[in-house]
Parts: C-alpha cells; sequence; structure tokens
C-alpha cells in the first residue's frame, strides 16, 4: 500500500497527507490548535461547516482544511480579530503577503498615524 504524497503548508513549511478525508483530530494536529477551537470556528464561520459521519464524526475535506489553516493564519499570524476574519472571508479573500492586518484605533493621533501609513504603503505600491 502506497502513502499518499504529502502537501507543503504555506508559511511553515509542515506537511499534510493528501486524502479525501480528515477526522477532527487530524485537522486540529495539522492547524495546531485544539479540537475545541476547531468547533468553536465552526459556530463562528459559516463557511467552515464539515460534513458528519452517521455516527456524528466531523469529516473535513482539503477545502475545509484549507479554511482552517486561512482562518488560523489570519488570526494567530495576521492578528485578526474574529469578526475582522469573517468579514475577509465573506469578501472572499485572506491578507495577501506583505498587507498587515487593520490595527484598532484609539486616539485622533492613531487614526491619523493609521491613515499616513496606509498612504505610505499606496505610494510604495504605484512606484
Amino acid at each position: 500500500m502506497q502513502k499518499a504524497p504529502a502537501k507543503k503548508l504555506g508559511d511553515a513549511g509542515a506537511s499534510y497527507p493528501d486524502k479525501l478525508f480528515y477526522k477532527i483530530g487530524e485537522v486540529s494536529k495539522i492547524a495546531g490548535v485544539e479540537p475545541y477551537v476547531l468547533r468553536y470556528w465552526e459556530s463562528e464561520f459559516p463557511l467552515l461547516r464539515p460534513r458528519k459521519s452517521k455516527s456524528g464524526q466531523r469529516i473535513y475535506v482539503k477545502k475545509d482544511l484549507e479554511l482552517v489553516l486561512r482562518i488560523r493564519d489570519m488570526l494567530y499570524r495576521d492578528r485578526y480579530t474574529i469578526e475582522g476574519v469573517r468579514k475577509r472571508l465573506s469578501e472572499g479573500g485572506a491578507p495577501r503577503g506583505g498587507e498587515a492586518a487593520p490595527k484598532a484605533v484609539h486616539s485622533p493621533e492613531d487614526a491619523l498615524q493609521h491613515v499616513k501609513n496606509r498612504l505610505r504603503d499606496i505610494l510604495k505600491q504605484l512606484s
């Protein structure tokens, strides 16, 4: 019996088996989060809806696994809030390479600095 080739994960460089279905424990190990976190994410993100087997076991497909990894990256690496990730996913995207997560604005000075920084980023992209 041959093993399926492993797929590479984006920045982490880790790999996961190329299978049709994954159980919640496998997805938990691949994503590096506890199973209860995955169940919570299912309640928060309408796009994340793994099928359930006859016995009630969650069955994730590759698309679900990739979505879990995107959610994990946006929450932990890019520092988005749950609401921010939900909004970003509903817009149909995830942060691109150098794009930073939006930071909370607490004062007018912070807001002005944020606008200045964004304008500088836009100017760099245009030049």
